[in-house]
């Protein structure tokens, strides 16, 4: 999986970049961006309204949510924000250059560390139950074909007890996502968080309600594919959310939230409600304006989609509010 996707040919260091495979939330419209940007301003207050603000996007695409949220601030507050795009692909040509590029997450920020959409591409390995119990699943990248390989080590075993619970499982049960890489990359990232906030968005479960035979799959040219690791494909599975939340909680030392991106947008003002008719006779332009943006906001909030997106919150020294909707 690291060598499909981060490898000298691998989905997300060559091409066009995740747009043109799939979409999400940062692509479907430019009310994410506005979103983020009211909790970013919220941010910045928390923390005075310091000279300098960073704003990290960590799997950051082609940087373009770093753009928009450039395009929409305040001109005060875009004059101290810092944007950096972390990922392992060229700088693109077309990049505004006062968004910095780099493959690595950068050791000290104050301000706002975002993962949109970059969890579920940390590579994992996969877990299926045989009649010796549990073995790493291998992958042919060529073929596709999967045997069962090596039992698991106890710290993978240790954690697939803890948050994957098997007791109930019958026999024969099919396979797991073994996401302590995930928690590993997700404390590593908050930790480099001096002060302020780390916002994780992904599509995931939690331990009441895993599923159950995995979610390990590929996307290409905007279809869902079968996740042959060969470089083709995106190769993708849901989040633990409450088990990266727990491993942040422990470097961040302060407690988390964990919402659906649905409550997280209506609390920040994306609510996807119809502009009442009385605005069509004020403001024609207005109103059509409005209905746009509440049609984009409605995909973005719709609970059967990008709406069912968690939002993991881990402030680091500093008070926030919670996201209560409006």
């Amino acid at each position: 999986m690291e060598l499909a996707l981060y490898g000298p040919d691998g989905f997300f260091v060559t091409g066009a970049g995740p747009a043109a495979h799939f979409r999400t939330s940062v692509h479907a419209s430019p009310v994410f961006a506005a979103a983020l940007l009211r909790q970013l301003a919220a941010l910045d207050a928390a923390l005075g309204h310091p000279a300098r603000l960073d704003v990290v996007d960590v799997g950051a695409g082609r940087g373009e949510l770093l753009h928009a949220l450039l395009a929409q601030a305040t001109p005060d507050l875009a004059a101290r924000l810092h944007p950096v795009a972390v990922e392992r692909a060229t700088r693109p040509d077309d990049l505004p250059p006062e968004i910095g590029w780099r493959a690595e997450i950068p050791e000290r920020i104050t301000g706002l560390l975002l993962a949109t959409e970059w969890l579920d591409n940390v590579p994992l390995d996969v877990a299926v139950l045989s009649p010796t119990g549990w073995h790493h699943l291998l992958v042919n990248p060529t073929t596709g074909e999967e045997t069962p390989g090596p039992a698991l080590s106890p710290t993978d075993a240790a954690w697939l007890t803890h948050w994957w619970p098997l007791p109930s499982r019958p026999h024969g049960w099919g396979r797991v996502e073994i996401g302590r890489a995930r928690d590993e990359a997700w404390a590593d990232a908050v930790g480099r968080v001096e002060r302020g906030l780390a916002l994780a968005v992904d599509y995931g479960h939690l331990r009441q309600s895993r599923p159950s035979d995995g979610t390990l799959t590929g996307y290409r040219d905007g279809r869902q594919v079968p996740p042959v690791p060969d470089g083709s494909c995106d190769v993708t599975a849901h989040v633990a959310m409450d088990s990266v939340a727990s491993a942040g909680e422990r470097v961040a030392r302060c407690a988390y939230s964990l919402v659906s991106q649905r409550e997280a947008l209506r609390a920040l003002g994306a609510d996807g409600g119809r502009p009442p008719l009385s605005l069509a006779a004020r403001d024609p332009a207005g109103y059509l304006r409005a209905l746009a943006a509440a049609s984009a906001a409605a995909e973005l909030t719709d609970p059967a989609g990008l709406g069912g997106h968690l939002w993991l919150r881990q402030p680091v020294g500093v008070a926030l509010d919670p996201l209560v909707a409006r």
